[in-house]
């Protein structure tokens, strides 16, 4: 296994360690550049010699109004976003093709139903990532099953400085009363990443919570 990570060594080295019972390491990769994604993927196959599972989980996020927002802003977002997603795919799938192996992208809600124009630059680069997903499922098709997760809120670092009143109205929104535990949109892409997965490709799955 292999924990990709830019700036938290300490929490990707502490993720190596929770995983005991597998070999695992973690590698600094900028997802948005191309030479670092060609890397990564070379040690991984150095490694392991094979790449059985891609999950695109890069991604950051910045509120400000729509029209406050540079174009440099938009550019970096979506390097790391929606490109990311892209190189990572482009140079793992010849070794998942020879093991007929998987990826698993994370989209977002706001990709679905978006209502968030101070995070215009974030839901394009989410709804990017689906349409890429199904372009993926379709060019790495029968090898390669590709497909999607769209998490909702989740009780993430990435969501803990917004205004508490917000967090209470989007809150009030979702039937289940509550925001998503990281490890409960883990357990959707660990379905989509195994055999109980096996004739499901291009496909989205939401993981909101019911939302109106």
């Amino acid at each position: 296994m292999v924990i990709n990570y830019v700036n938290s060594e300490d929490e990707a080295l502490g993720v190596v360690d929770e995983v005991k019972k597998s070999d695992a390491i973690a590698v600094k990769c900028d997802v948005s550049e191309e030479e670092e994604v060609k890397q990564m993927v070379n040690q991984t196959i150095d490694k392991f010699g094979k790449l059985d599972v891609l999950i695109n989980n890069a991604g950051i996020v910045s509120d400000l109004p729509m029209f406050d927002k540079t174009v440099g802003q938009w550019r970096k977002l979506l390097n790391v976003n929606l490109i990311g997603t892209f190189l990572c795919s482009k140079y793992a799938a010849p070794h998942l093709i020879k093991t007929r192996g998987r990826i698993v992208n994370i989209s977002s809600t706001n990709a679905i139903n978006s209502f968030a124009p101070e995070s215009a630059d974030y839901n394009a680069s989410k709804a990017g990532v689906i349409v890429l997903t199904k372009d993926l499922a379709k060019q790495l098709a029968p090898n390669v099953l590709v497909n999607a997760v769209a998490p909702g809120w989740v009780d993430t670092d990435m969501n803990k400085d917004l205004p508490e009143n917000y967090m209470k109205e989007e809150m009030n929104k979702i039937y289940l009363k509550r925001w998503a535990k990281p490890e409960e949109v883990a357990n959707a892409v660990l379905f989509l990443a195994s055999s109980e997965a096996s004739y499901i490709s291009g496909a989205i799955l939401t993981v909101d919570g019911g939302h109106d």
